[in-house]
């Protein structure tokens, strides 16, 4: 019989866990623990695909950049994203790989270095609204503005900082490579950061462009075409809730489609945080998918048990 196919999305921030712990020995350490229990599901007999965010790691990168202005140039947005990939990718790669072994199973593993392809007239290219980077001044942000082309939002006391656009995801363009890698027993991390925006030009050519495109809907897209049985997202919270930290908050353990709809149009997730995982779970389980999971990295052997975590079923 063909193994389940898992699709697990890892948040980015979980390879932060605190303010104290953020150098890329802290990241690879929380990465290791991850992969523990990725390697657990591994074990237990089902195939893998990890994806990954990336936010404050591109942050990192952009701050550096700035930083070092004067004496290099700075790095464009894409490349940012391609540059976590690489590392994010190699810290699952290498701490998923030694646990496996660990646990007497010499699997092979890859990173692929995905791009994704939007609309390049997307309406969000018209009206960016994703925060990246470092907080400005508000002169140095119109500077940047005037000079860099880039768009700044005031963010109040804290300050400025670059909004750049997020459109939709349309298409995996490594996708089949993916498949071919799956098809042969390899543990696949992909689309980290939700993939590097690509547009086609009028002959087919591959630019790439300044966004940051959703890493739940790049996942549910690369989930459902690869026809995952389970989408799995592992980020800061057990389960997930309504009326989150309101006066009535309430653990979710189990929702049909329906009602995950409702409670995302009753505004019980923020845009910010969980109602982007919701819609991806959403759209997973309306194309096709069986089961969304979703909960914190170390649960993840409870929750496939279903023991734990947040489940959605069409």
């Amino acid at each position: 019989m063909r193994k389940p196919l898992l699709v697990i999305a890892v948040g980015g921030n979980s390879l932060i866990t605190d303010s104290q712990h953020m150098t890329v020995l802290d990241q690879y350490r929380a990465a290791g623990q991850t992969s523990r229990h990725i390697a657990s599901l591994i074990d237990d007999g089902s195939n893998v695909v990890v994806t990954h965010g990336n936010g404050p790691q591109v942050g990192f990168i952009l701050m550096r950049s700035e930083l070092a202005k004067d004496m290099l140039h700075q790095v464009p947005l894409e490349s940012c994203v391609a540059d976590t990939q690489g590392a994010i990718g190699y810290q699952i790669q290498q701490t998923l790989g030694n646990e496996l072994l660990k646990r007497g199973m010499n699997r092979r593993l890859a990173t692929v270095v995905t791009q994704v392809v939007v609309d390049g007239n997307d309406p969000a290219f018209k009206k960016p609204s994703k925060p990246i980077g470092p907080f400005y001044s508000e002169e140095d942000a119109c500077h940047h503005e005037k000079t860099d082309g880039w768009t700044v939002m005031d963010f109040g006391r804290r300050g400025w900082r670059r909004v750049v656009p997020s459109p939709e995801p349309l298409e995996i363009v490594e996708q089949e490579a993916i498949r071919i890698l799956l098809e042969n027993g390899v543990i696949v991390t992909a689309a980290g950061g939700g993939g590097i925006p690509v547009v086609r030009n009028e002959i087919g050519e591959l630019e790439g462009r300044a966004a940051v495109v959703d890493k739940d809907a790049s996942s549910c897209l690369l989930a459902v075409n690869l026809g995952a049985d389970t989408f799995v997202i592992s980020t800061a919270v057990d389960k997930v809730m309504l009326d989150f930290e309101g006066p009535a908050q309430k653990a979710i353990d189990h929702m049909t489609v329906e009602e995950a709809v409702g409670y995302m149009s009753d505004g019980h997730f923020a845009s910010g945080s969980m109602k982007p995982k919701i819609k991806a779970a959403v759209e997973f389980l309306k194309r096709g998918g069986k089961r969304v999971v979703i909960t914190q990295p170390h649960l993840l052997e409870e929750a496939m048990a279903g023991d734990n975590g947040t489940h959605i079923t069409p």
